[in-house]
Order: structure tokens, then C-alpha cells, then sequence
């Protein structure tokens, strides 16, 4: 776990998260359990991240003429603790963690880490 320093509050743990925006994952836990999206975003001072189509919460807006928002009741994606997705492998359309490797980068002599789905050592970067 790293720390942000915060002038307000001190330092703020932030969460180690491999998971990226676009990856796709599948919910383990919970009442979406083996539900699959896309995820629409990371929040790595909390350690959840948002899926597509996966913890549906009803949100009440008020209308807003000035901004053109219609009120009302609108059904929206929840945050999902990150621990309780897991990443799919495009290749075989399993889950699998996530582990990182050091391969040969574009410029001679300089390298790069990717992150690599250990199941079926598939690099998820590219």
C-alpha cells in the first residue's frame, strides 16, 4: 500500500490496484455474482472499482433546468471492492489473476512492464 500526502488531512493510503479501465471482469461475490462487464473506473483511494451493468442503484436527481436535467429516478452503476472481481482473459474467456512481467520495450535497451494473466501467461497490455 502506498501513501498520497494530503496537506489538509496527512497522508491517505491508496490501494494497490492492477485493474485498469476497459478490462474486462467478471464478479465473484455478492448478488451480481458471475456477471461480466467492462470497467467504467478505478478509485484506488477507496479500492473499488465500477463494472458496467453490474451493482444497479436506483438514484433520485433532481430536475435542473439550467444544466438541461430532467428529474427524476435514474438507474446507475455502484462500486464494487476490487478484491471481489476478477479479470478475463480474452484468449481462453476464463478468469484469471493478474501477475506483471519485464519485456523488451520500442527503444533499444529499455524495458517495460505489462500485466499478464497467469492462467494463460496472455499479455493484457499492449
Amino acid at each position: 500500500m502506498a501513501f498520497r500526502f494530503s496537506r489538509k488531512n496527512g497522508p491517505k493510503k491508496v490501494e494497490k490496484i492492477r485493474l485498469r479501465k476497459g478490462d474486462l471482469v467478471e464478479v465473484l461475490t455478492g448478488k451480481d455474482r458471475k456477471k461480466r462487464g467492462k470497467i467504467l473506473e478505478v478509485d484506488r483511494s477507496t479500492g473499488r472499482v465500477i463494472v458496467q451493468g453490474v451493482q444497479m442503484v436506483m438514484r433520485h436527481t433532481r430536475p435542473n433546468p439550467q444544466r438541461n436535467i430532467k428529474g427524476g429516478i435514474a438507474e446507475r452503476e455502484g462500486s464494487v471492492h476490487a478484491s471481489n472481481v476478477m479479470v478475463v482473459a480474452p484468449e481462453n474467456n476464463k478468469r484469471s489473476r493478474l501477475g506483471s512481467k519485464v519485456v523488451p520495450g520500442d527503444v533499444e535497451g529499455k524495458t517495460k512492464r505489462v500485466r499478464v494473466a497467469i492462467k494463460t501467461g496472455e499479455v493484457l497490455d499492449k
